[in-house]
């Protein structure tokens, strides 16, 4: 059978149930360790192979920018497998951008994976992974497909069996980049690491301590080191954490911010708000939210070995 050619797929976005940073390497690259987990605001990307070699983006304006993640993942996938194919890229964007959420990163581990498909390559997951790393620090978080105890730079992934739930996640207005952020003073560099230890499920994953999760009453495990610069930098962070813990009880910020999340528990039986949008004029001008449920896998986990 013929392969199709063309996909529209999903990106989903990540959060960071905690996010310390526990060393700098001599590089300046900062060792992290956190928890990331999966959930169902996503991106969705349009794929449409070419025979001519060429890539191009639709979606964005006229000269395309270079540094546009998307493709330079399929520049790099068409580099290394030596393909002859290219492909022309649409992407319609819903999760936002400078939000802590791995956006741009997810985008980036999409194409990996679509086009790999798309071009009949059979590149292994690891070997795309390789290519990721080169292109973000999240990217092979999201070609791994598990939600996952990231360390390292991003590289070290520990695959997380996580109980699936729902989190109230919003975005003030301002973005956030995040190399301002690693670069504050009053970033703390030196939290005390964390130990992964706790039981294997039956598929030998393991299963994430239940101190870490946000359980009843919305506790959560440690903290993100990011979340005191974001706030110093961008007062609207500690508006929406405050904001999210009136409604819920609790709030944290995802990777280097600005979008906020809690965790939305049940409550006498009854899950908490529905998900999707929050309701017209419930969230101040300018923000942007909606209510997720985590995912067990990326809804692409099968397309790499």
């Amino acid at each position: 059978m013929a392969l199709r050619t063309l996909y529209d797929v999903p990106a989903p976005a990540k959060l960071n149930l905690f996010l310390h940073v526990i060393g700098r390497r001599a590089d300046g690259y900062h060792l992290l360790q956190s928890p990331f987990v999966l959930i169902d605001w996503a991106d969705t990307l349009h794929f449409e192979r070419r025979d001519d070699g060429l890539l191009a983006r639709h979606d964005l304006g006229d000269p395309l920018p270079q540094e546009d993640l998307c493709l330079r993942a399929a520049r790099a996938l068409q580099a290394i497998s030596g393909s002859t194919l290219g492909a022309d890229i649409s992407i319609a964007k819903c999760v936002p951008a400078g939000a802590g959420m791995g956006g741009g990163s997810s985008d980036a581990a999409t194409t990996l994976l679509a086009l790999n498909r798309l071009w009949g390559l059979g590149l292994p997951r690891q070997r795309l992974a390789e290519i990721g790393l080169t292109l973000g620090a999240d990217v092979p978080f999201f070609i791994a497909g598990h939600n996952a105890f990231v360390e390292g730079i991003g590289e070290r992934l520990t695959p997380l069996a996580l109980p699936q739930r729902d989190y109230a996640v919003v975005k003030p207005a301002a973005s956030l980049p995040t190399a301002e952020i690693f670069s504050h003073p009053m970033l703390r560099r030196d939290t005390e690491p964390a130990i992964l230890l706790g039981s294997l499920d039956d598929a030998g994953i393991s299963v994430l301590p239940a101190e870490w999760d946000a359980g009843e009453g919305g506790a959560f495990f440690g903290r993100n080191d990011l979340q005191p610069p974001a706030e110093d930098r961008c007062p609207e962070v500690a508006q929406a954490a405050q904001w999210l813990e009136s409604r819920y009880g609790n709030s944290r910020m995802t990777g280097s911010g600005s979008a906020v999340f809690a965790s939305v528990v049940e409550r006498n039986g009854m899950s908490g708000p529905p998900r999707a949008t929050f309701p017209a004029g419930e969230l101040p001008p300018g923000w942007v939210g909606r209510l997720c449920r985590s995912l067990p896998l990326h809804p692409l986990f099968g397309w790499a070995g």
